[in-house]
């Protein structure tokens, strides 16, 4: 696998653009487009908030009864969600516009919304965007930046990723971009996140392919245990690399699940260190668990401690409270022999040796918690299944952005 530069336009036959409509903010970028040139399998994965967005429902919709779609349209500003039937009459308005502009079906367009909850669509500055998108559309790095950065809310930076892997001889690139920064939980998160890819896949394959990757990169995110409304992964995959297919259980399979698992992970880890009020990633690596699934539940508890985010922002090494989340995670381990450690780039160290303190330099393990960049490893000496979760400090900043969302 190579790692390249690039999102969503990195794979042939795949157009981007992000314009400015004016929908809720003033000069900013706040619709994206990203167009196949030919009819592209699609898989998705959605939130498990049982409270669902309009775009939410018509996807799922979609990809179960279309076989293939063209495109994916995207607004920032207005979530679309908890909107009624008015919602869901702007929702389909919405992708039969963009298909208008685009000259194709109502139906080869699915839909993604993001923002604040319980706003209704505005029509007349979203018309003028659906035909700045289709006026713009390129296959350049450059419009699938611009496509980025049209859907940020409070994100604070653009998020792309793009790998290229070999299948049987032919060059299968992968590419996304994604959003998000608060009510980010693992379950998925107000996420929105397209990847493209020119790989040859059934359906089918691609599903199983995306379902398995998002367990792994998105499903182990957190910023503040909060699950949306508008949680949307789609994928689309054109067949324009014209490779030999890509089943299940092979080589070829693995090849291309790795490069898939690359540009989510980027992009999930990309998310959790742009948390809202954030100024640290926090990665926590789980190893020597029972089961993965334990492994996971292990991750996952520590990643969404408040008290282990807020130590983290102040630098505490207080690992008090990540044996605590531990404990409280639901599975089963023996607290008197786990180990862990903390790793940055200024250094590694133990601070918890079979249960109890290790005795560390509160020194060293403060500026290894200065860092941006911070790995707690726990060892649960119970087997050999691992996991890793991702997610960011707690900081005042948190509060204020959140304080005053909507205004």
């Amino acid at each position: 696998m190579e790692i390249i530069e690039g999102g969503v336009t990195a794979a042939r036959g795949f157009f981007a653009a992000g314009v400015e409509a004016g929908i809720k903010y003033k000069n900013r970028k706040d619709m994206a487009l990203v167009y196949s040139e030919c009819p592209a399998v699609c898989a998705g994965t959605f939130t498990k908030n049982v409270v669902k967005a309009a775009p939410v429902k018509w996807n799922m919709k979609l990809i179960k009864e279309q076989d293939t779609v063209r495109a994916v349209v995207l607004n920032s500003g207005i979530a679309n969600a908890c909107t009624g039937m008015e919602g869901i009459s702007y929702n389909e308005w919405m992708a039969e516009s963009m298909g208008d502009a685009l000259n194709i079906d109502k139906y080869d367009v699915c839909t993604a919304s993001t923002g604040v909850i319980g706003m209704q669509l505005v029509k007349e500055p979203m018309s003028h965007g659906f035909k700045l998108l289709a006026q713009n559309m390129a296959d350049t790095k450059e419009a699938g930046t611009l496509a980025a950065e049209a859907i940020m809310t409070t994100d604070t930076v653009s998020k792309e990723a793009a790998a290229v892997c070999d299948i049987a001889g032919k060059k299968v690139t992968v590419g996304g971009m994604s959003k998000g920064s608060g009510m980010i939980h693992p379950d998925m998160a107000t996420m929105l996140c397209v990847i493209t890819t020119d790989a040859v896949i059934e359906k089918s394959v691609l599903q199983k392919a995306v379902s398995d990757v998002v367990n792994e990169t998105f499903n182990m995110i957190s910023v503040d245990r909060d699950t949306s409304t508008n949680d949307t992964v789609l994928v689309l995959a054109n067949h324009m690399a014209d490779n030999m297919p890509v089943l299940p259980d092979t080589a070829e399979y693995n090849e291309f699940y790795n490069a898939l698992k690359y540009v989510a992970e980027s992009l999930a880890k990309k998310m959790a260190a742009d948390g809202e009020g954030a100024t640290k990633l926090l990665e926590v690596k789980v190893v020597g668990a029972e089961s993965v699934n334990d492994a996971r539940v292990l991750a996952k508890s520590v990643i969404t401690s408040n008290l282990v985010k807020t130590a983290v922002y102040g630098s505490d090494a207080n690992w008090g409270r990540i044996l605590c989340a531990l404990g409280y995670s639901g599975a089963v381990f023996d607290p008197d022999i786990v180990d862990i450690d903390i790793i940055s780039k200024s250094g590694r160290l133990n601070l918890v040796k079979d249960g109890k303190s290790s005795g560390y330099s509160e020194e060293f393990a403060g500026r290894i918690l200065s860092d941006s960049e911070i790995t707690a490893v726990c060892d649960m000496k119970m087997g050999e299944a691992s996991a890793t979760a991702w997610g960011c400090d707690l900081t005042y900043d948190y509060v204020k952005i959140n304080g005053d969302y909507r205004s």
